[in-house]
């Protein structure tokens, strides 16, 4: 895997796609700077080599091109602060001004180009646009992991245009080394955590751990497709009736790899999706028709947390149950905490982006586990068996 390792920047003016799609409030602050702090360690290797880095992000979903509460300007600074380099802004991702700044950037500073999704051109992966984005750099690193399954312009095409002065950054060399130490040689008992709301979002990685896990541990919103599926009683919780036959055929396909399904017995069910519910404990093929589960229960929590303890790796994709309420994290932050005493004994633990990676940032344990994906999607792909188009764009 070529990495920015392998390589001597000195004098490259280095075209970084990064990930800095981070969380803003209404008033323009990053909530959560952990994207831009994981690619600083990239950006430090190449500016002290005696190069220059042209930084090129999305952020956010901007509909109609340029669009305020989307500006990449609003991070400058947290990139100044966090890299302590020089941080230029350029205030459009496409044109001679932006050009004439990457021209005229000195080694050992920076280039932020603005949002690139303020072009429609970039989702489409569009071969003049990235061609132009080429222009910008003498050199190609590709760091954001959180869209390396997005065949976009700056993730996938642009790579074209730099024959043999491309690589991985370190985000995505760990992102893929971590992944790859579950995938292909974990050391088991390997426990795959599987949550989340829906059986639909999450089939293709569950199908593809059969082949890989020991045990397989389902919650959240999905687990009473599961329920109702063998014919339990699960009142207003989530179901996708037309998922119940694929349910009932995972089911038989564990048995018949050998694997160990755990799917939870109880829940903490609620009279309303809402923190000041009336809440109440029950076994999930026994739900009031007026309740809906909203977290793993007791028992759930013991015969999981016990598993986990027992492993040796453990993937965490997908939370159990909406942690985001304070009633109902139970269960998430009882299993982050069996994982993080898993990791203690010398366990191994991948947590899987996403609301797994919120989840545990959230709870204060994200220095207590191995490695916290920042791609929650790119990661689910990768684990489905899915080439990445970013990845493949480095290695052709």
């Amino acid at each position: 895997m070529l990495t920015v390792d392998q390589f001597n920047f000195k004098g490259e003016k280095a075209l970084i796609r990064v990930d800095f799609n981070v969380p803003l409030d209404a008033e323009y602050t990053i909530k959560d700077d952990s994207r831009i702090k994981a690619a600083v360690p990239t950006i430090q290797k190449i500016l002290n080599d005696g190069g220059a880095c042209i930084l090129m992000s999305h952020l956010g979903r901007p509909k109609e091109g340029p669009t305020e509460k989307y500006s990449l300007k609003h991070i400058v600074q947290r990139v100044q602060d966090l890299t302590g380099a020089k941080v230029h802004f350029a205030a459009d991702c496409m044109g001679e001004a932006a050009l004439k700044l990457s021209a005229e950037l000195p080694a050992g500073e920076i280039l932020l180009l603005e949002n690139l999704r303020f072009y429609k051109e970039e989702e489409k992966g569009d071969q003049a646009f990235a061609e132009k984005l080429a222009q910008y750099g003498s050199f190609y690193v590709n760091d954001a992991f959180g869209t390396a399954h997005r065949a976009h312009a700056s993730t996938a095409v642009v790579a074209q245009f730099f024959k043999g002065k491309k690589c991985f950054g370190y985000v995505m060399a760990n992102e893929l080394a971590n992944a790859d130490k579950v995938i292909k040689s974990p050391e088991r008992p390997f426990t795959a955590i599987v949550g989340g709301a829906k059986v639909s979002d999450k089939l293709l990685i569950i199908e593809n751990l059969m082949s890989i896990a020991n045990n397989i541990i389902i919650g959240g919103g999905m687990a009473y497709t599961f329920a109702k599926a063998q014919g339990g009683q699960i009142g207003k919780s989530l179901c996708e009736d037309d998922r119940m036959p694929l349910t009932l055929e995972l089911i038989e396909k564990a048995k018949a790899k050998g694997v160990n399904l755990y799917l939870p017995v109880d829940s903490k069910i609620a009279d309303n999706f809402s923190n000041d519910a009336n809440t109440a404990f029950a076994n999930n093929d026994q739900i009031a028709s007026d309740f809906m589960g909203l977290d793993i229960g007791p028992k759930a929590i013991a015969t999981f947390c016990d598993v986990i303890k027992q492993s040796k790796t453990v993937l965490w994709n997908g939370p159990m149950g909406v942690f985001e309420m304070s009633q109902f994290e139970q269960g998430t932050k009882a299993v982050a905490e069996a994982v993080v005493a898993m990791t203690q004994s010398g366990g191994f633990s991948l947590i899987g982006g996403g609301d797994s990676a919120a989840a545990i940032h959230q709870f204060g344990f994200a220095d207590e586990v191995s490695y916290v994906s920042t791609g929650g999607g790119a990661l689910l792909e990768y684990f489905e068996g899915k080439e990445l188009p970013g990845v493949k764009a480095i290695l052709d």
